[in-house]
């Protein structure tokens, strides 16, 4: 048996409770598993950088062990590592994950492990972002994604071993993106909470100003979405018709303990021209204005302090014409939006709009600029 954290029939993550260990011969493995996910989950295969079918997928759910079933993480800890495989800064319950010292290929690494099954899912690294300083690094073919919107499908019969006492914050972390249970190398949770933030911004194309944000010091992730109109509307053959009322956007998810509000809102003044009416360069149409979706008064006065003093320092030759709205709902673009400039570096528009901003903000901004081994946008292959 095991202690693990499981799905209810309320798509609640709940435990631990005991689960008994899954063990098979490899006749029965090779059945129940494709040729690809048995060579890396049973034989402790890897897969080609780049390749994995999970790597660029920004959907919110949860991941879980493609052998057993078991949740192993969330997408609120998915980060882009530029390593070329799916990356995670911490698990959905410690438990869950079992590590143990690998010294093949004349290294030691630590691999990490399904706790229930045994299957091999990757290693982890001590070269990740905060809060955890951890880079759980996996084979796509490992892993089987479920949707937030899904997760009653996960229920699983041990689940009904939970006492009412037993906490469900992992799930809702899984979620909401808010708050996750902090792991360590030692494979315990710490008590405390590790919180992040959100900021949506527009500022002309998504995929310049996703490249931005995405070198930033304390950024732990970002999607490119639509904002300002409706879920029906939410599509990019829509969106560009300009009269839908949303804004090519970004969503922000940031640690406020390594980068404030404020300086996020520096960065994004300067990572496009905030005096273009409807428009950036030649994308026009108002799908391309620029705006600062706030979510509270807070984030609303610093907007609105931030403009007030650009606007007394000149710093622009124009007005600057961004407006402020309130957010009422953000919608994930389409799967071939995300990372676009990093995953199409050599593409024309790519070339000549998102890489000079990308460095603009690496010259203006250099003290908030991800060191080498920091996970990053356009950034470059890193070993398995």
């Amino acid at each position: 048996m095991v202690r693990v954290h499981v799905f209810d029939q309320h798509g609640k993550l709940v435990g631990p409770v005991d689960s008994p260990r899954l063990t098979l011969s490899d006749e029965e493995w090779s059945q129940r598993l494709t040729p690809d996910q048995f060579r890396i989950l049973r034989s402790q295969g890897t897969e080609r950088a780049f390749c994995g079918t999970l790597l660029d997928n920004k959907k919110e759910g949860v991941y879980c062990c493609v052998g057993c079933g078991l949740p192993l993480f969330a997408s609120n800890s998915k980060f882009n590592s530029g390593t070329g495989w799916p990356s995670f800064f911490q698990p959905i319950a410690s438990e869950n994950v079992e590590e143990r010292s690998d010294d093949g290929f004349g290294m030691r690494r630590t691999e990490i492990l399904c706790a229930r099954c045994g299957g091999h899912l990757g290693h982890v690294f001590d070269d990740g972002p905060r809060p955890t300083g951890l880079r759980f690094c996996l084979n796509s073919e490992s892993l089987k994604f479920t949707p937030n919107t899904e997760l009653a499908a996960l229920a699983d019969p041990v689940a009904d071993q939970a006492s009412p006492a037993t906490s469900p914050a992992p799930s809702t972390a899984a979620q909401t993106g808010a708050t996750h249970p902090v792991a360590t190398t030692g494979g315990k949770s710490e008590s405390r909470p590790a919180t992040t933030a959100t900021a949506v911004f527009a500022g002309g194309c998504f995929w310049c100003t996703e490249a931005a944000f995405e070198q930033i010091k304390g950024v732990v992730d970002v999607q490119s979405g639509y904002a300002g109109g409706s879920k029906e509307t939410a599509r990019y053959e829509q969106v560009s018709n300009g009269d839908t009322g949303h804004a090519e956007a970004i969503r922000i998810n940031y640690d406020p303990k390594q980068i404030s509000y404020d300086r996020l809102l520096d960065i994004f003044f300067d990572a496009h021209d905030p005096t273009q009416l409807n428009r950036q360069d030649n994308d026009a149409g108002t799908q391309y204005r620029s705006t600062i979706f706030y979510v509270n008064e807070i984030e609303q006065r610093a907007a609105q302090a931030k403009i007030k003093q650009l606007t007394a320092a000149k710093v622009f030759p124009r007005p600057i014409v961004t407006t402020l709205e309130p957010l009422k709902n953000f919608y994930p673009a389409e799967e071939y939006h995300q990372d676009y400039a990093r995953r199409h570096p050599d593409q024309p528009y790519i070339q000549f709009h998102s890489l000079p901003k990308v460095c603009a903000i690496r010259d203006k901004h250099r003290d908030l600029i991800k060191h080498a081994n920091e996970p990053q946008g356009l950034s470059k292959s890193k070993e398995h």
